[in-house]
């Protein structure tokens, strides 16, 4: 084994009295992949804070980082680099061993937090009205980057994630896929000695996070740099890392192999059938040569939605697939109202009337909108606000205080938390809850309000697959209970297999096919099951 780069010992962590993290304790060494897997609310994401040193401290137990230190300036690399000459100052690199969350090491937790960088699941965190290149600069400029090297070391980098083509695109116009490798190179901008990657793909499309991963594994390799995965999905462990970590309710069950981790993780899971058929009502939604054209200085026209035309009928699971950057996200902004088509009608039913989205007004766009969810996969919550707050006052829905509890923890339950559950989590902040939690506290929040319509964006993204069994649930609990709608843009064809009761395959902005689940599914090429899952 080399140096280690990192030692946790007995760590633990508390929120409100309950432990989150129970006497964890492991190495990294330096330049290894380590991917720590297991279900929503395992602790996982806490993990992930407390190794970075953001937040609060742990209850107890240490975390050290063991650094070369510069006696000048103060810059730190890995440890076998003691006795070496600092590649800021010229300065002399000695051996220091640093507690993260040691009161007396706040001089030198700055200096190693400026060695590792983070990227959070399901945001990506950008300047969404810069170019792609100004924010691989922001990132330079916030490490003080020489600025006559800024724009040729900002290329490379972008460069480096494949993205050249799109060097001079505002990067809110990005797919997904894109929008991730652009944060990929503002997080090497810092030139880590360790990453921390929490659930980078869990979003994407296979093919997209393939070339993620395998971007992350290239920059480790070239930049001796180590890495802390984490992932829902056991592909991703057995791909990316060295070796893995299994947490189970804070403890951590097992460290080994991937392929013994992941074995474990997935043996006491058993997917149950869904048979029952289902009876669909009148049409509700009619989309007619819907079409989206955006103009692009480097691009000229560009035909995100193409004449798409498809039906949407009433309690019907409708599922949108396609690689990263088909149109799917964009297609499903406009059914939302967010976005106005170029041209073609977008007709929702509301009552006896149908409303054409594609006309702003109170009595068109305005009066459809209100009786349609979005879950877009950057959802976000209130951070400073509780569970029922978030529900309930929070988006302006006015409940007395007894209603709004119940009505609140009915909403839960549809969103796959159990009655104990949905009354332990009532009071608590979103940052008190896993990410998952906090995944299914928005889709409550979105299905509070009652619509007709739901579109759902990516909605199991970053869930393990127990948690996909609950949100499954909940969607056809909400179908059967309140005559619901949805439409869901996934990558997850698993998941698409098991809940859309027929699908649309989008590619270049067209659906180039349609028709029931299995037939759509059954038709794909390996390639394109790659490609599109």
């Amino acid at each position: 084994m080399t140096t280690p780069f990192l030692s946790v010992d007995n760590l633990c962590m508390e929120f409100e009295g309950k432990k989150v993290l129970s006497n964890i304790s492991f190495e990294i060494p330096e330049g290894e992949i380590v991917g720590v897997i297991g279900r929503s609310g395992a602790g996982k994401s806490v993990l992930m804070h407390l190794l970075r040193g953001i937040e609060d401290p742990p209850t107890s137990g240490s975390i050290m980082y063991h650094v070369a230190a510069c006696d000048t300036c103060r810059h730190m690399e890995v440890q076998s680099r003691a006795g070496s000459t600092c590649p800021q100052c010229r300065g002399h690199l000695f051996a220091a061993d640093i507690d993260l969350w040691d009161e007396k090491s706040d001089g030198m937790k700055s200096g190693v937090m400026r060695r590792t960088a983070i990227m959070f699941q399901r945001t990506f965190a950008l300047y969404g009205d810069d170019r792609v290149i100004e924010n691989v600069l922001h990132a330079l400029d916030d490490i003080n980057y020489p600025q006559e090297k800024a724009i040729n070391r900002a290329a490379d980098l972008i460069d480096q994630v494949r993205l050249s083509h799109r060097m001079m695109h505002i990067a809110r116009d990005l797919s997904g896929g894109e929008k991730q490798r652009v944060v990929l190179a503002r997080q090497l901008a810092k030139n880590p000695a360790m990453l921390f990657a929490d659930e980078p793909t869990g979003t994407l499309d296979p093919e997209t996070a393939r070339l993620v991963h395998a971007m992350l594994i290239d920059a480790a390799k070239k930049n001796g740099m180590g890495m802390v995965v984490t992932s829902h999905f056991s592909k991703v462990i057995e791909d990316m890392a060295n070796r893995a970590i299994l947490l189970v309710d804070g403890e951590v069950a097992k460290i080994g192999t991937p392929k013994d981790v992941i074995r474990s993780f997935v043996k006491d899971h058993h997917e149950e059938e869904y048979e029952i058929p289902q009876q669909f009502g009148e049409k509700v939604l009619a989309a007619r040569d819907v079409t989206k054209r955006y103009f692009s200085v480097d691009r000229g026209v560009v035909r995100a939605v193409n004449v798409v035309t498809f039906d949407v009928a009433k309690k019907e699971i409708f599922g949108i697939i396609g690689k990263s950057g088909a149109g799917k996200t964009t297609l499903s902004r406009m059914i939302a109202g967010i976005i106005e088509p170029t041209s073609g009608e977008m007709n929702i039913r509301i009552g006896d009337d149908w409303v054409d989205m594609t006309k702003p007004g109170i009595d068109q766009r305005g009066r459809a909108k209100e009786y349609i969810g979005l879950l877009h996969q950057e959802y976000d919550l209130y951070p400073h606000r509780t569970v029922l707050d978030n529900l309930t006052d929070a988006i302006g829905l006015e409940f007395p205080k007894e209603l709004a509890m119940r009505k609140a923890l009915i909403t839960l339950g549809m969103a796959g938390f159990t009655e104990e559950k949905a009354k332990e989590i009532l009071n608590r902040l979103p940052g008190e809850l896993s990410d998952g939690e906090r995944h299914r506290v928005a889709l409550a929040q979105v299905l509070i309000r009652e619509p007709r319509l739901v579109i759902l964006d990516e909605p199991t993204g970053t869930m393990d697959p127990i948690t996909k069994q609950d949100v499954k649930y909940s969607i056809r609990n909400a179908r059967d209970e309140m005559d619901e709608t949805f439409i869901v843009v996934s990558h997850d064809l698993e998941f698409v297999k098991d809940i859309c009761d027929r699908v649309a395959l989008m590619r270049g902005g067209k659906i180039i096919q349609m028709g029931k689940t299995a037939d759509v599914l059954a038709s794909l090429t390996p390639e394109e099951r790659d490609s599109t899952a």
